[in-house]
């Protein structure tokens, strides 16, 4: 309903706004937005080797963890209520090659790590990445010709065999975080072909060439090997706002059963956005710059950590977020149990 200026003049005292904010009861039954664990994805980074845990410089109190402690790590927070986790790969540098063969390997790091977790906790959800940065010796997210440009069609059929390989070892999820044209279709089909019918495709149909990414690259390891290139070549342009709108509609009809949108919260009007011409879930992804922003202010005591990270959460559900990978899952977790 509009009203004008003066009919809203008029209507005080009878409306007084500030009513339904007068006490907690109230402000919780009016309270427009829910977030809760459900809500909840964790992104890990997992190492090779044993008895391992390496803390992330670029990402205060965040580590990478070999299997063996990450199986120790997740048993408290999934008993807690955590439903899904999303795995990112610290591939050794003598398994980096130009072709990326060692994404589709059966017996490689993602692939025993999803079996060795499922046989642990078969009720989480695992969500695999689809992508080559960390197999290959450019860092780039597909294989690339002799001028330094990545090829789409040949890293397309590379992207479809890893995804094959995580279904086959047991992902229930795998997300295409390359920006390839044309994978999500190739990687729906090659799932049909083998009957894994149940296996889901969450794209990150748009992923935007972001200065947020930092952390992350140096948590995989892939920040020396892309050195000074860029990905602007795949990744979308942060400027453009009705491109996002194409290419999640060409990953719905190719097969996605959801879609990412990433980074998050200085996107969330592309969230908003999706959601409102789109059937399908849509989930951020709280990257770790944003993470790292917010920890390095929060341990310069500049803001509060739990009261602004969950306002952040608000944020992503109150934009149409259905779930938000973020890296304070643990954190989140016990602040709500707490409260």
């Amino acid at each position: 309903m509009n009203f004008s200026l003066n009919a809203m003049k008029k209507s005080y005292p009878n409306t007084r706004m500030r009513r339904n904010r007068s006490a907690k009861f109230i402000r919780n039954l009016v309270r427009e937005t829910s977030f809760s664990i459900d809500d909840l994805i964790y992104p890990i980074f997992i190492l090779p080797g044993k008895n391992k845990e390496q803390p992330i410089n670029s990402m205060p109190g965040k580590s990478r963890y070999s299997v063996d402690v990450l199986i120790k790590k997740i048993e408290k927070l999934h008993k807690n209520g955590l439903n899904a986790i999303a795995i990112f790969p610290v591939i050794d540098s003598k398994k980096k090659s130009k072709d990326a063969k060692e994404a589709y390997n059966q017996k490689g790091l993602v692939q025993t790590a999803v079996r060795t977790i499922k046989k642990e906790y078969p009720n989480l959800g695992i969500i695999t990445d689809v992508a080559l940065d960390p197999y290959t010796l450019s860092g780039h997210d597909g294989l690339i010709d002799k001028n330094g440009y990545v090829i789409n069609d040949k890293t397309v059929g590379v992207l479809k065999k890893q995804a094959l390989s995580h279904a086959e070892a047991g992902s229930d999820i795998v997300a295409p975080s390359d920006m390839m044209d044309g994978r999500v279709l190739e990687i729906r089909q090659a799932l049909e072909k083998n009957k894994f019918y149940n296996t889901k495709i969450l794209s990150y149909a748009a992923k935007y060439a972001s200065n947020f990414y930092g952390p992350f690259r140096d948590a995989i390891d892939s920040r020396k090997n892309l050195s000074e290139s860029s990905k602007e070549t795949y990744q979308m342009d942060f400027a453009n706002i009705t491109e996002a709108s194409l290419e999640i509609k060409l990953d719905i009809n190719e097969g996605a059963d959801m879609v990412i949108i990433k980074p998050g919260l200085p996107y969330l009007d592309i969230v908003s956005k999706i959601k409102r011409e789109c059937s399908v879930p849509v989930f951020s992804y709280h990257v770790s710059g944003e993470y790292s922003m917010i920890k390095s202010a929060a341990l310069k005591k500049y803001i509060d950590e739990e009261s602004s990270v969950l306002e952040a959460m608000y944020c992503f559900k109150r934009a149409g977020c259905n779930a938000v990978l973020t890296y304070y899952t643990p954190e989140i977790i016990k602040w709500l149990n707490k409260n």
